[in-house]
């Protein structure tokens, strides 16, 4: 027995190797790095303490890109979960030619968040694009998606649904397939309508689904959203679409404020386990497991 255990501690050791140095060390390296400052030319650290949290939650930028990403969330979560429903329901009707809805609708899942930003740049550019076209044609008139407020905080608030939209419906597809027809049946014969059935009897089968892709979508919205944030508007205008995961990058990559992104790395991080540990508290007592 000792020996074997001794095997399995051996071959796990590639596996420790690169979670330590990936994973763990990044980490405590973050978070030291929060408490200090980078010196004007790179040549050393000054330790500044809690000063870097301080400034943060003093500055005006920082606290708009908290208010941008709480409604960016709220907005994107609830419609995406919303439309991930409708559409599952859609398509679990026996109708013709549901394999090929299926495939078109879970098509955007497979392209990158990168990719994603670019088609709908391309679609609602103020030029070339179609949905102005159709505006120009129809109404008269055109509009600046992606340069002005606010429009460019919707125009990529949709481009993410649009985005995730996929993964609910994968899910929500999945669990109507488990609900009993029996149950379907009882209640048409009893003569509950259509929205008595989605609420009464296909909510609370999928509870359990419902749960994990709020969890799953705050996270993708958080923090997939970036790339198609970033061809989309930059941040732009005037850091309305400027979330924290894109503050964080401007404030690593572009302002050179290296202690001040690793103190908003621990937030984020510390953010995103208080709303998972608020979530799991008080949300999975809603959860009805079959």
């Amino acid at each position: 027995m000792r020996k074997n255990y001794s095997i399995a501690y051996i071959l796990l050791i590639p596996t420790f190797i690169i979670i330590i140095s990936f994973i763990y060390y990044p980490a405590f390296y973050t978070f030291k790095l929060s408490f200090h400052r980078m010196a004007p030319f790179g040549n050393r650290v000054i330790y500044v303490g809690l000063k870097n949290y301080i400034r943060l939650f003093q500055d005006p930028e920082y606290i708009l890109s908290i208010k941008i990403t709480f409604w960016f969330l709220l907005f994107t979560v609830s419609l995406g979960m919303l439309l991930s429903f409708l559409f599952a329901l859609l398509l679990n009707e026996k109708v013709p030619g549901t394999r090929f809805y299926r495939t078109l609708i879970f098509a955007p899942y497979a392209i990158s968040p990168a990719i994603a930003g670019t088609l709908w740049a391309f679609l609602l550019n103020p030029v070339v694009g179609h949905l102005n076209y159709i505006l120009l044609k129809l109404f008269g008139f055109q509009v600046e998606w992606l340069t002005t407020r606010p429009y460019a905080f919707f125009s990529v608030a949709f481009a993410t649904v649009w985005k995730n939209l996929a993964f609910g419906i994968i899910f929500y597809l999945a669990g109507l397939q488990s609900v009993p027809d029996d149950l379907i049946e009882a209640a048409m014969i009893d003569g509950a309508n259509t929205f008595r059935r989605i609420v009464s009897i296909i909510l609370p089968y999928l509870s359990p689904i419902t749960f994990y892709l709020i969890i799953m979508n705050i996270i993708s919205s958080m923090f997939a959203s970036f790339g198609t944030i970033d061809v989309m508007t930059a941040g732009g205008p005037a850091g309305s679409t400027s979330i924290l995961m894109y503050k964080l990058f401007l404030d690593a990559f572009t302002y050179s404020r290296t202690g001040a992104a690793a103190a908003q790395t621990v937030i984020l991080f510390v953010f995103m386990v208080i709303v998972t540990i608020v979530y799991f508290t008080y949300g999975q007592r809603s959860v009805h497991y079959q």
